[in-house]
């Protein structure tokens, strides 16, 4: 596998602070932990942008990685983002958003490139400091809140029990996603992962 294109960014969203760390919104972080462990690299603070990064490569020779977890709260993730796109070259189309999703029920993983942001604030900070919606998102599914909570409420509270019994596998397999858009693209990894 070669590695013509260069390296690819994908962006963990969450929130820091030891406070936010099991939060529904900080999904994005534990993926990017989880990749970070599989390429055997880990995170430290950027010189340039206000983040954490991390670097490695999928396997022997393959794609390399700029994972990174933006250290300014959510709705201002765009910043980190785009200066770290700039740092290391890397296009739109090669930065992956790993992010909660309220409008996909939890277990589910789904890909897309483009689109809406869906009131997600840490999207909407990318977009517009990207200058662009085309960049790839891994949306982690944590369904609607129950009753009449507030949204905002619910993606800052931590998963409930029931969540965490099945949470560690579920990340593990929004990784194997991240790993497929890398590796195969966007519709192969469409076609391999909606089906559940």
């Amino acid at each position: 596998m070669t590695d013509e294109a260069g390296p690819w960014l994908v962006v963990g969203l969450g929130n820091p602070g030891r406070e936010y760390a099991g939060n529904r919104h900080n999904v994005g972080f534990m993926v990017a932990d989880l990749l970070a462990g599989r390429v055997g690299a880990k995170f430290g603070r950027h010189k340039r942008a206000v983040a954490e990064v991390a670097e490695g490569r999928l396997g022997f020779g393959g794609p390399k990685l700029v994972l990174a977890k933006p250290l300014t709260y959510m709705n201002l993730s765009g910043g980190p983002v785009a200066g770290l796109a700039q740092f290391h070259k890397i296009q739109p189309g090669r930065v992956i958003a790993m992010h909660d999703e309220l409008d996909v029920p939890y277990g589910q993983v789904r890909v897309k490139c483009g689109g809406g942001e869906g009131g997600h604030n840490g999207l909407r900070s990318m977009s517009k400091s990207l200058g662009t919606k085309d960049y790839v998102r891994v949306r982690f599914g944590i369904g609607r809140p129950p009753g009449r909570q507030d949204p905002a409420d619910f993606v800052l509270s931590d998963f409930s029990s029931v969540e965490r019994k099945e949470l560690e596998f579920l990340v593990d397999r929004a990784a194997d996603v991240v790993e497929s858009v890398v590796t195969r693209g966007v519709e192969p990894t469409q076609n391999l992962y909606h089906g559940g």
